[in-house]
């Protein structure tokens, strides 16, 4: 019998059978885990199981290769956060949404894990979480193999000046070194590169480059599949503040 322990954010949850459910989890040191939770479906353990709940967990299985048995004990609901407006329910299904979308079976990113748990502690404190998510969809990607380096610009070296992202290589590009592809570049506004007050419409110029990358870069990785629309619906409710 195989069996560890570990804490984890619920991702899913899905029915399985007449009381039982299916759950998958993003832990810290397994990574994104599924598993049954006997009585998952029943009154008292369902309401325990809601997406961005943080759970304490016992995985078992008889084989490495089974989908195994959770039990689980919760540590935190993030319910009410994620109620407390369109935003916040928004954000939670984004981060939810692209972590099972992208996020390996079994393969530990311990790194983003923590991230994440971070970032899920901060639902519904709207006027910090949009810079907040950003950063962590900029985490993602590097923990993805996908990550933007911003330090200085491909075509010239300089480190000034730097305002635009190239859409192949994901580095940074000066006015001066962009010259006539200025057109084809994305926005590499401050707010990007940890700098100034992060406004929200900088925010949003932001998003579409990170965007950009998960779309075209990340997805194709993943079989062409199409990236979650929580992630769309999350910008659109975030866009209606500006």
């Amino acid at each position: 019998m195989l069996e560890w322990r570990d804490q984890g954010i619920l991702l899913s949850m899905r029915r399985h059978g007449e009381t039982a459910a299916i759950i998958e989890l993003f832990t810290e040191k397994h990574g994104r885990h599924a598993g049954v939770v006997r009585g998952g479906a029943s009154r008292k353990i369902a309401p325990i199981l809601q997406p961005g709940a943080q759970l304490d967990v016992v995985w078992k299985a008889r084989l490495e290769d089974h989908i195994g048995s959770f039990t689980v004990e919760p540590l935190r609901s993030r319910a009410a956060a994620a109620l407390s407006g369109r935003l916040a329910l928004a954000g939670l299904n984004a981060v939810t949404g692209l972590l099972v979308f992208c996020l390996p079976e079994r393969a530990a990113h311990e790194t983003l894990y923590r991230r994440s748990e971070q970032l899920l502690d901060l639902l519904g404190q709207d006027d910090i979480w949009p810079l907040a998510y950003l950063r962590w969809e900029m985490a993602l990607l590097e923990a993805m193999g996908f990550g933007l380096d911003l330090s200085l610009c491909a075509a010239t070296g300089v480190n000034e000046e730097l305002i635009y992202v190239s859409p192949r290589s994901g580095r940074a590009v000066s006015r001066q070194g962009a010259g006539e592809w200025a057109g084809r570049m994305l926005p590499l506004p401050p707010c990007l590169r940890g700098e100034g007050p992060a406004p929200d419409a900088e925010i949003a110029e932001a998003l579409r480059t990170t965007g950009h990358f998960l779309e075209h870069h990340l997805a194709p990785a993943m079989g062409n599949k199409p990236l979650p629309e929580a992630r769309a619906r999350f910008v659109e409710a975030f866009s209606r503040r500006l």
